[in-house]
């Protein structure tokens, strides 16, 4: 044993001789945790830069797309709720206002932390198996120090989830046939719901519904949402997986009645 060693490694502890005692399969969880993430990243890189499809039926707007403010956005009228100020660039994701900050939200997100430490960094990988580095400095240095801006891109992503809410609210009317419910509009609902559902179930909601107050006896309206929300937060983990794949459903599907490849049902209208 040398001088430096540490960890499991470090004087005075059991030497086993092998890496961990654990007999299952440990690994497992991590490597699907990275294979998803993994997945999400690569669809959603590919489908913000198509620039492409974004639009379907003259009401649908992907969420990927939302809000739609380049100039390229006026190719599809109605697509632009609030107006093209972005100039058009291969490298400019057309809801360049949105994107970046909803991308810090989940990746400063308590639980997605936790996520990609275990699977990516390996830090550790999993409960019983040491992580192979030799020093841990936790949050305290850059670029990790940034975890802590959590809060602030919160408020963002509360904007943006009005934003879709709105998206999904106009598309129950079509230009020319007024009211309208189709298939589309169902899936763009639910997937808003649950994006809700991942929003206010953040830790950081929580804490703004019920931080900082001494007695909750004084502050029963504060008192009441803390309970709601904590109760969404027993299931953060949950929405931040189902949202991550409703996303993905959401947006192909409108990919694919843009391009014509389905044809959108209608229910009503």
């Amino acid at each position: 044993m040398t001088a430096t060693a540490r960890g499991v490694e470090s004087r005075g502890r059991a030497q086993v001789g092998v890496g961990n005692l654990r007999t299952d399969r440990w690994w497992l969880a991590p490597a699907a945790t990275a294979l998803g993430l993994l997945v999400f990243v690569v669809y959603g890189g590919v489908r913000a830069f198509q620039q492409q499809y974004f639009f379907a039926d003259e009401r649908y707007l992907t969420p990927f797309y939302s809000p739609c403010v380049s100039v390229g956005c006026a190719s599809e009228p109605g697509a632009a709720h609030f107006g093209t100020f972005l100039p058009d660039h291969p490298l400019i994701p057309y809801a360049a206002l949105s994107l970046p900050f909803l991308l810090l939200f989940r990746l400063t997100c308590y639980y997605y932390r936790k996520a990609y430490y275990r699977s990516f960094w390996l830090s550790p990988p999993a409960c019983a198996v040491p992580e192979p580095h030799a020093a841990y400095t936790g949050e305290t240095r850059f670029p990790l120090v940034l975890q802590n801006a959590h809060r602030y891109f919160f408020y963002v992503a509360v904007l943006v989830s009005l934003v879709n809410s709105y998206d999904a609210i106009v598309a129950f009317r079509h230009p020319t046939d007024g009211f309208v419910v189709g298939v589309g509009n169902l899936v763009l609902l639910v997937n808003v719901v649950l994006l809700w559902c991942y929003t206010l179930s953040c830790h950081s909601c929580r804490h703004v519904m019920g931080g900082r107050l001494t007695h909750f006896s004084k502050h029963p309206v504060r008192y009441w949402f803390w309970t709601k929300v904590s109760a969404l937060n027993t299931r953060h983990m949950q929405f931040a997986w189902i949202t991550l794949g409703t996303l993905i459903l959401t947006d192909l599907y409108v990919m694919l009645v843009a391009r014509g490849t389905i044809t959108d049902l209608r229910i009503v209208g």
